[in-house]
């Protein structure tokens, strides 16, 4: 372990990502991998049982035919049930071993039970401003009935006196959060999908392991996926030796548990009760463009200070906490004890709304909320997001919309992270084209913003892609704003991109990308898995 030098940069470990281990052991891998062993199973069998041919391929069609009427009356996505069936026609045995060992959820029957308790224990601690309630639904109807929804399904108040600040960058954001940090007095809490060592994680680890030392409580939670080509399974012992909490949310455990279906993809910063940050951001030098790796990598987010901070507290808290055993009272009475009593008050601001999406429900709540705005929109609808991967509902929620007369524009990566989701997303031009929605690429390099803009009042800024990824199986989180100074904020940094970016047409959608079409085509079979 090396550490903390004049320069204000603390590392823990240097190490080289390990491209193979994550191959290994990714999603695309353990599909892969059963296709395989069927494979080798046809093959032994021809061999071993060359007798008995027809009683093989007679007992394979049988399980295809009872596979197929599972599928066709079981409660699932229409788009997942023709992956599942593709899979399961390719590999029978092994495709059907893969379905069951995935609808059987053996790494969350657990964490559902312990998520469940945590939601009794919290759900009244923060109960929803009657007066703040009644001032929206006389501001907009239509916007009230999306966050009594969200109230409904998650218990997420809306707020009026908050203050919001959009950043249009990474660096934007990267600046503030060190001011805030800075600041901390009683802890900081800190949720990330990616944690990375290098300069910027060094300048914050730096600041955290001085306010740790100073008798700040600084908790840091980060997803597993971590562990296998970022940071190695004892880090948080690293921490601990700085005084800093440090949980790891669902370690990978390959082939024996389906934790690898649910990431804590969320983004959260909480400093104190006061400050809050959210957005597409993480902690790899690649999101500050300290370091070139697809381009400019352009990144958004917001800043949130008064009341609504106390939703990303509780969201964290739920996170931290989801671990404890229910009944063991771990979480009881530990989580208003964060919850800042007065927070400061902005009066001029708009509302705004903090929530979660948990894939451990059937709200799907990052999806609601996208097509609720698409639904409802009036004039226009701007959206950028870093992947475009698309069920048959949200496709067709964009062409009505465009359909109806309303401007539905989307910006994309004109250079992409990943090749496959890439592809796949130039598999949806075509109608989406046809029916009037724009498509833009940004060419200076990576778009990884996750902005959702409507009507030049309403907007979503958050973790929450455009692929099923987000919508389906990852724990997400964001913010809706309506009548909020950061809505103008948002839209500008929209248009500001649409103009450095490259219009795709039904006449040039095919330039240099043909190769692409063909492969987004043949991944769509599976698209649901990636």
């Amino acid at each position: 372990m090396s550490s903390g030098s004049g320069n204000g940069r603390l590392y823990l470990l240097k190490k080289g990502r390990n491209g193979l281990l994550h191959s290994i052991f990714s999603r695309l891998g353990l599909v892969l991998l059963l296709l395989l062993l069927q494979i080798a199973l046809l093959i032994t069998g021809f061999n071993w049982f060359a007798g008995y041919l027809p009683h093989v391929f007679g007992g394979q069609i049988l399980l295809l035919l009872i596979m197929l009427l599972y599928l066709v009356n079981c409660h699932m996505d229409v788009n997942a049930k023709i992956t599942w069936l593709v899979v399961i026609a390719l590999a029978p045995v092994g495709g059907t071993l893969l379905l069951l060992f995935t609808r059987a959820d053996p790494g969350h029957r657990a964490l559902h039970r312990r998520l469940d308790y945590i939601h009794r224990v919290s759900r009244h601690d923060l109960p929803q401003d009657p007066a703040v309630s009644a001032k929206l639904e006389q501001s907009s109807p239509e916007v009230y009935g999306l966050s009594r929804y969200l109230w409904q399904t998650g218990d997420y108040p809306v707020y009026l006196h908050s203050q919001t600040r959009y950043f249009a960058s990474g660096q934007e954001n990267f600046a503030a959060l060190i001011t805030a940090l800075e600041s901390a007095r009683q802890f900081v809490f800190m949720e990330y999908f990616i944690i990375n060592e290098g300069q910027m994680w060094g300048q914050i680890l730096d600041i955290l392991a001085r306010k740790a030392k100073d008798g700040v409580e600084v908790r840091v939670l980060y997803d597993g996926t971590n562990e296998f080509y970022r940071l190695p399974a004892d880090y948080p012992r690293r921490l601990a030796a700085l005084h800093i909490q440090c949980q790891v949310f669902a370690p990978l455990q390959p082939l024996v548990s389906t934790h690898y279906n649910y990431r804590d993809h969320r983004k959260i910063v909480v400093v104190d009760g006061e400050v809050a940050f959210t957005g597409g951001f993480n902690l790899a030098d690649e999101y500050i463009n300290r370091v070139v790796r697809y381009g400019y990598w352009k990144d958004t987010g917001i800043m949130v200070r008064g009341e609504a901070v106390q939703s990303f507290t509780l969201m964290f808290l739920q996170m931290w906490h989801l671990p404890d055993r229910p009944g063991r009272g771990a979480a009881e009475g530990s989580l208003q004890h964060y919850i800042c009593p007065h927070p400061a008050s902005f009066p001029d601001s708009g509302f705004i709304i903090p929530y979660g999406d948990c894939p451990l429900d059937d709200y799907e709540a990052g999806k609601r909320v996208y097509l609720h705005l698409l639904n409802q929109a009036r004039s226009y609808v701007h959206i950028m997001t870093p992947y475009l991967i698309l069920d048959e509902e949200m496709e067709n929620a964009l062409k009505y919309a465009a359909a109806r007369g309303v401007e539905v524009s989307l910006i994309l990566p004109g250079i992409p992270d990943k090749i496959i989701p890439f592809a796949l997303a130039k598999t949806h031009y075509k109608r989406l084209l046809a029916a009037g929605v724009r498509i833009y690429e940004y060419t200076p390099g990576f778009i990884h913003a996750k902005v959702m803009v409507s009507d030049s009042c309403k907007a979503v800024v958050g973790t929450i892609n455009f692929d099923y990824r987000s919508l389906y199986h990852h724990f997400e989180c964001a913010a809706l704003l309506f009548n909020d100074p950061a809505v103008e904020q948002a839209e500008a940094d929209f248009i500001a991109s649409r103009g450095d970016s490259r219009e795709v047409t039904l006449a040039n959608r095919l330039d240099k990308s043909r190769g692409l079409l063909v492969l987004g085509y043949l991944m769509k079979v599976i698209a649901p898995l990636l």
